[in-house]
């Protein structure tokens, strides 16, 4: 729920726990899209949270939005197991 960026359905801070479930589910082998995707929605939290007068953490958001990330669990490639 924008601009307070809460999930719909637990009302905890977005990306919660479901979410990103979610998220590794729908983007599944593409690891940089989801992290590009996560980190505009950032920035759009960010200047929500800016446009309410809020003075945001921009650190915990960061943790919150990217740092559940991590690329080295991606899938490989065919290609790659040589």
């Amino acid at each position: 729920m924008r601009p307070a960026w809460l999930c719909r359905n637990c009302a905890a801070p977005w990306p919660c726990n479901p979410a990103q479930l979610h998220l590794a589910t729908e983007f599944y082998g593409h690891s940089i899209a989801l992290s590009f995707y996560l980190a505009l929605n950032l920035q759009d939290a960010i200047d929500d949270l800016y446009a309410l007068g809020a003075r945001p953490d921009v650190r915990a958001l960061h943790l919150r939005f990217l740092g559940w990330l991590s690329i080295s669990r991606r899938p490989r490639r065919a290609a790659e197991h040589g």
